[in-house]
């Protein structure tokens, strides 16, 4: 049989908002990608002077048009308004993806400049920086924004959370979640996933995982006998190909089984050496999904549909199997403390079987071994203390802010440290050009000097590549060093020395606040970050010119604004590089994108001292500050960061405060900008935007008491106000849930006659209970289903059925809770997931992989394949759960499926033999013989038999082939008719279509025709076929048919000349399949008999009943006759007592 295969759509590129920019673009220049900030200005300013060259033969800058999006950042000529649009003129000068764009710079002495970063070539190191000019200034702050968005935007849909998976390389498995341990080190004992268990086993008193196994075991799988022991499973390549960098936030997100540890808890308990361990629950549903991505790690809750656990394969540290428990595995991580620390956690699962814990085990090695490779490929260039685009970045970082004067002379200074030949060279160069004054000579130096250190960036060895350098030439060489080595080694020395002081003396710093109260830390944490910010940059041992230069140039700078990294990936992080560059040896943070370009006018470095900047005015407050909490310490309630006026006057309000009358609560006014010096000798008075700040009066208790009424009164408000608005939202949530289900075209739109009837019969009270005319019914399915109430009136036709034969026809599974069979673990998971992704590919609602809908629909066939072990799981399955799931919940989706299954007779043709397939397929050949001899006929003439193209409709029931509104009125005659259905439609169809079949002439397109031409078919084609099905019954000659296949099959084996041994294998299996039929006879014959007793034993009843009836008719027939005489007698009587009223004279009746 030919498999079932589709094709998913892929969808656009999510949040697509594109902006357009008119701008003129001033000039490019390539450029080595470890370009830094401080040397984007004289960049930007070379591109400026060659584009001024150039401005004598053509136009310098020329018209663009820049398109910001998310899915890409395009540069294109904007023609002119007199020109026309010419693909050839007006093709795109570049094209990149927002991401790539990881530096921008703008001008803050000339607002209408600004430049970008471009990563051109990766594997050259190459970038390439773009200068523009903006006619109207203000729009520049506006478009650096729109491009760092749509980068964010865009590295965001990069790191997706794995509720929509567009990595081919995921793999999933179903495991069951046992627990997790705090462990002290990042690496663990082979026997760590034992000695888990058993820390899970004594915490919960007699926990064991054994029983969350998949229901039916074979013979000694559920017998804990001593195994026998084996090497733990844990991969050696695990270990080494575990990624060493740095802890990186994401990590744990919401669920109940991970919930975090009380960080006082773990430090005591890795301070004295024990484990925290820490099992599930287990009332609550434990299975998982484990996905195995290129870079991550997830846990999904098929339950809540949330991601519950993702761990990027740099957190991970250690992986390992469990050596007496097999079936068990786990993984050692690292998270993060609320502190600021981390520890380490292990994770434990459990798995069906040994086998599947080694196919995880080798995909994780397989995961890590490529993850490596591509980071390793992927690896952002490095700069280390001996690269020469460092000394450039330092040497710019030092003349940042300067004037034309000092430039030139620190630019001297470092000439010096150059050959003679360099210099001799640059001067030259310089020379030839003729610089016209001092600013023009500065960025021509910097322009050679660039040239200069990127040609020998290209040959540098970097200081950390050294140890590998030398041991392969120990390796090949032997004994024999390069007579470098030991200048590197001693330079590594070097760095290791200095980079070990500043450690030890921030550790020292470190414990010293720890030591200290909150208050006193709290005050001091601007004083101690800059005193450990000195001690690192005495460690470069700069001379006091250059000291002098660098207080100056900071203050300078800070006053005019700063620049930023756009990116923030470890691809063009320098701070995220490993060991190479420490934060204290590496280049300085910006603030923002705003920098300035080198300046001509000269200004006087005395104005600068004379008005100190920013930088020095905060360390003065932070002095003043500490020394003010000291003295207010028992007054003023601890804060652990400073807050802005603003925030001050907000926190007053929302929190009644004590003791308010400190005016050191207005210490920070950043908020305000730059503010002039004050005198020393007058008043501290700290105003607030709009005056002088009035003291607060101190409050009385009762006012307090008042306060505090008010906000525990709005407090419980807010609550109820959530809790309406979480209804809200949860209802809304639903409301939109089923509009996404219900998304498909009805192919027998509903009067509203026809939804008043069913609504009616919904809507009646006691409906399980009561039998409804079949024929009205009949008509009602006839006329039309409403598809917002599709769901409830396929359960409203299961219970008549169940009303109409109470005895069921067939062996009814366990009566197991759906919640319990989703707790346990399933051996037909890989099946399963492979085909989530197969059903209803287009559909919105399957469409996410590993979404709500296909998790939910992995849960229905999950607890199937538990339910029914003899068929587990098949290929098709899905989509009849996945049809049953767009129009109900989930567990009623599975009640339907069971009914379908057991009810209604489908179970049969998913038995692992198939040869109630094969009965199905002769029977409708047999259909296509006795009604449409000529289309037969032509069919057989090209070997073309049902299972090519029927096979699909009977095993999806259409669904996979045929639009959902056509597949929906297909499943409405199902739950009223029978699995009959199908042969009818089936019958239909190819009947309507048998002109159409009979033009083609040879098998391909026969086929072809069949399978993709006749599932788009129109409406009213479809409403044909679907009346043609109610008026049509065939149900004699299925039964007929399948006598007939048996009878052939028969015959068959006696007249077949075949082997012995073949002869025996036939006969053999067609005894298993008799013995299956006899028992399926016997079960129908059991329950005849049921029914037989049932309806003897209510005859007699009825019997008993009527013999009591005729009893109780003829005492009432005597009783009726005594009335009638004793009427008699009295009207008898009458006659006379009125006789004798009449005559006096008449004797009086006697006495007696």
């Amino acid at each position: 049989m030919e498999p079932i295969t589709f094709t998913a759509r892929k969808h656009p590129f999510p949040n697509e908002v594109s902006v357009d920019f008119g701008l003129q673009l001033v000039g490019s220049l390539p450029v080595h990608s470890l370009t830094t900030m401080p040397m984007l200005p004289w960049v930007v300013a070379e591109v400026r002077r060659l584009s001024g060259q150039s401005s004598k033969k053509e136009p310098g800058t020329k018209p663009v048009r820049l398109c910001v999006s998310p899915s890409g950042l395009r540069c294109e000529p904007e023609p002119g308004k007199s020109q026309q649009w010419d693909p050839l003129i007006c093709s795109s000068i570049f094209e990149c993806k927002p991401q790539r764009v990881h530096k921008l710079i703008h001008n803050s002495h000339d607002p209408s400049y600004f430049a970008c970063l471009i990563k051109n070539d990766a594997a050259n190191q190459q970038s390439i920086c773009y200068v523009f000019k903006a006619d109207d200034q203000t729009k520049v702050p506006e478009i650096i924004s729109s491009i760092r968005q749509a980068g964010k935007i865009a590295r965001q849909e990069e790191l997706r959370c794995p509720s929509e998976f567009d990595d081919t390389f995921a793999k999933k498995f179903e495991v069951l979640f046992c627990g997790r341990v705090a462990v002290a080190h990042r690496k663990a004992p082979p026997a760590l996933i034992d000695e888990c268990i058993e820390g899970f086993s004594h915490v919960s008193g007699g926990f064991s995982s054994d029983q969350f196994r998949s229901a039916p075991q074979p013979p000694g799988d559920g017998e804990r006998g001593p195994r026998p022991m084996r090497k733990s499973f844990s991969q050696p390549g695990l270990r080494s190909l575990a990624f060493r960098k740095e802890f990186q936030d994401a990590g744990l997100r919401s669920s109940s089984f991970f919930s975090s540890f009380e960080e006082s808890d773990i430090e005591n308990h890795l301070i004295s050496g024990h484990n925290i361990v820490q099992p599930t629950d287990i009332e609550e549903n434990r299975t998982m999904l484990f996905t195995i991505g290129q870079s991550e790690v997830y846990l999904i809750s098929p339950d809540t549909k949330k991601i519950a656990l993702q761990k990027n394969f740099k957190e991970i540290s250690f992986c390992s199997q469990g050596i007496r428990h097999v079936d068990h595995f786990g993984f050692i991580c690292r998270e993060s403390s609320g502190g600021g620390g981390f520890h380490f956690v292990c994770y434990v699962f459990q798995c069906t079987n040994e086998a599947l814990v080694d196919e995880i085990m080798m995909t994780l090695k397989q995961a890590f071994t490529v993850a490596a490779v591509q980071q390793t490929a992927k690896a952002p260039a490095q700069l280390c203390e001996g690269c020469p685009l460092q000394s450039l970045h330092k040497l710019c970082e030092r003349i940042e802010g300067m004037n034309s004067s000092k430039t030139k002379l620190e630019l001297q200074k470092h000439l010096t440290t150059l050959t003679n030949q360099e210099q001799a060279t640059i001067f030259e160069e310089v020379q030839k050009l003729r610089p016209r004054n001092e600013q023009r000579e500065n960025e021509l130096i910097i322009s050679f000097l660039r040239c200069l250190y990127e040609e020998k960036q290209k040959v540098h060895i970097h200081i950390g590549e050294i140890k590998q350098t030398s041991q392969i030439a120990a390796e090949n060489i032997g004994s024999e060093l390069p007579s470098s080595a030991t200048r590197f080694r001693l330079d590594m020395l070097k760095n290791k020395a200095k980079r070990s002081l500043t450690e030890s003396l921030e550790s020292i710093l470190s414990r010293g606040n720890k030591a200290r109260g909150l208050q006193e830390h709290s005050a001091s944490l601007d004083l101690d970050n800059s005193m450990s910010s000195m001690f690192s940059n005495t460690s470069k041992e700069p001379s006091g010119c250059e000291k002098e230069a660098l207080s100056t140039s900071e203050s300078c700078f800070r006053l005019l604004g700063s620049s930023d990294d756009l990116s923030s990936d470890s691809e063009s992080q320098p701070t995220e590089e490993p060991a190479l560059l420490s934060p204290k040896q590496g280049f300085r943070r910006r603030a923002n994108t705003l920098s300035h370009v080198p300046v001509e006018c000269q200004e006087p470095p005395q104005l600068v001292r004379g008005s100190p900047g920013v930088s020095q005015r905060k360390l003065v407050r932070d002095f003043e500050s500490k020394a003010d909490h000291n003295s207010d310490a028992n007054r003023t309630p601890v804060k652990t960061r400073r807050h802005s006026w603003r925030q001050q006057i907000f926190l007053r309000v929302a929190t009644p405060q004590k003791a308010c009358e400190s005016p050191k609560r207005y210490e920070d006014y950043s908020e305000l900008g730059d503010l002039p010096p004050r005198s020393p000798l007058e008043p501290v008075c700290e105003d607030g935007p709009f005056g002088p700040v009035p003291e607060e009066k101190k409050r009385t208790s009762r006012e307090l008491r008042e306060l505090w009424q008010k906000a525990i009164l709005q407090q419980i408000l807010l609550l109820r106000m959530e809790k309406e608005n979480q209804k809200l939202q949860a209802s809304e949530n639903d409301l939109l849930n089923k509009r996404l289900k219900l998304d498909y075209e009805e192919i027998t739109p509903c009067l509203k006659e026809v939804t008043t009837v069913w609504e009616k019969i919904l809507s009646t009270p006691g409906r399980s209970k009561i039998k409804f005319d079949m024929e009205k019914m009949h008509s009602a399915v006839g006329q039309g289903v409403p598809r917002h109430h599709r769901g409830e009136i396929w359960k409203f036709l299961a219970e008549q059925y169940h009303l109409k034969h109470p005895f069921p026809c067939k062996q009814q599974p366990k009566d197991t809770p759906y919640k319990e069979l989703l707790k346990q673990l399933t051996s037909q998971q890989h099946a399963i997931l492979i085909d989530l992704g197969r059903t209803f590919p287009t559909h919105p609602y399957y469409s996410a992989q590993l979404g709500a809908g296909q998790l939910s629909l992995y849960n229905i066939l999950k607890a199937y394949s538990l339910l029914d072990q003899e068929v587990g799981y098949c290929q098709g399955l899905s989509f009849v759960a996945g049809i049953l799931l767009l129009h109900m919940g989930e567990e009623e989706a599975f009640n339907m499926l069971k009914f379908l299954m057991f009810d209604m007779g489908l179970r049969k043709q998913y038995r692992p033999d198939m040869i109630i397939l094969q009965i199905q397929m002769y029977q409708l050949s047999r259909l296509l013989h006795d009604y449409h001899r000529d289309l037969y006929n032509h069919l057989e003439e090209h070997e073309i038999g049902p299972s090519l193209y029927a096979a699909p409709w009977f095993l999806t029931v259409f669904a996979s082939q045929f639009p959902l509104g056509f597949v929906a009125r297909v499943f409405d005659m199902i739950f009223l008719q029978g699995s009959e259905v199908i042969f009818k439609v089936a019958l239909s169809l190819l009947g309507s279509h048998k002109p159409l079949i009979l033009q083609h002439e040879n098998l391909e397109t026969i086929v072809d025709f069949i399978k993709s031409t006749l599932p788009n078919l129109g409406l009213v084609q479809m409403e044909k076929t679907i009346s043609q099905v109610f008026e049509t019954d065939i149900s004699k000659q299925l039964q007929a048919y399948e006598v007939e296949y048996h009878v052939l099959q028969e015959e068959l084996i006696d007249s077949s000349p075949l082997s012995d041994n073949q002869r025996m294998d036939k006969l053999e299996k067609t005894n298993s399949s008799l013995r299956k039929q006899n028992l399926d006879l016997l079960e129908q014959l059991q329950v005849a008999n049921g029914r037989i007793q049932s309806l003897e034993a209510t005859v007699e009843k009825l019997l008993t009943s009527e013999s009591k009836l005729k009893q109780a008719t003829l005492a009432l027939e005597l009783e009726r006759s005594a009335l009638l005489q004793t009427v008699e007698q009295l009207q008898r009587q009458m006659a006379e007592l009125g006789s004798r009223e009449a005559d006096p004279t008449l004797p009086k009746p006697s006495g007696d």
